[in-house]
């Protein structure tokens, strides 16, 4: 298979339809190679518009969705990220390539050994990946100029909304099958929080977990 020629038409027939238009976001597509991150045995279906299934539950996000992601958190190289659900570790280099550090919470073991592979293959080390129930966020690390949550959730937590920084933004999908509606999220310089509707989406719920083991690299 040619990867190059996928990714390219990837770029030019999902993504950019999508209202992705951020050179930046453009040119990490291409540089980050998703071919290396997603499940075994779905290496032809790096590039396809859908969600592939993870072995440790949930799924992958479609390609379009996490370059939106991307655009609409517009991270800057200074910024600290905290990432809910790593899954394999796509999305999670995205947004490491983007900024200062990023911090990624899963609920599963498994996915966190995944994903630091994934990224120690592909050299990207300003990440720390941890074994954790995310959906209250990380206090330790607070701050956060933006908050990225992988999963959908039913409402969104007063205490991760908390941790941004302001000026900080975060990305939520929020409600239940089968409406949901992704969100941004931006808090000011008076700690009042702003609050629109990107896009309508379903995607798998956020889980959780209750005995966190740390990985740092």
């Amino acid at each position: 298979m040619d990867f190059e020629k996928a990714r390219f038409y990837m770029i030019e027939q999902q993504i950019r339809p999508w209202d992705v238009l951020d050179q930046r976001v453009l040119d990490l597509l291409a540089e980050v190679k998703r071919e290396d991150f997603v499940p075994a045995g779905n290496h032809s279906l790096a590039f396809v518009d859908m969600e592939l299934p993870l072995p440790t539950g949930g799924k992958m996000l479609q390609p379009k969705v996490e370059a939106r992601i991307v655009q609409e958190m517009d991270i800057q190289p200074t910024d600290v990220v905290l990432e809910v659900g790593t899954g394999t570790g796509y999305l999670t280099a995205l947004l490491a390539r983007s900024a200062r550090h990023v911090y990624s919470l899963d609920i599963s073991a498994q996915a966190i050994e995944i994903a630091q592979a994934n990224l120690a293959r592909a050299d990207i080390r300003n990440v720390t990946l941890e074994v954790a129930n995310g959906s209250e966020g990380n206090t330790a690390h607070a701050p956060y100029n933006v908050i990225v949550i992988g999963g959908s959730l039913p409402v969104l937590p007063e205490a991760l909304k908390a941790q941004l920084a302001p000026g900080g933004r975060l990305f939520a999908t929020i409600g239940d099958e089968p409406v949901m509606r992704a969100i941004r999220v931006v808090r000011d310089a008076g700690g009042q929080y702003r609050e629109e509707t990107l896009f309508d989406t379903v995607i798998d719920p956020l889980f959780q977990i209750t005995e966190p083991e740390r990985f740092v690299f």
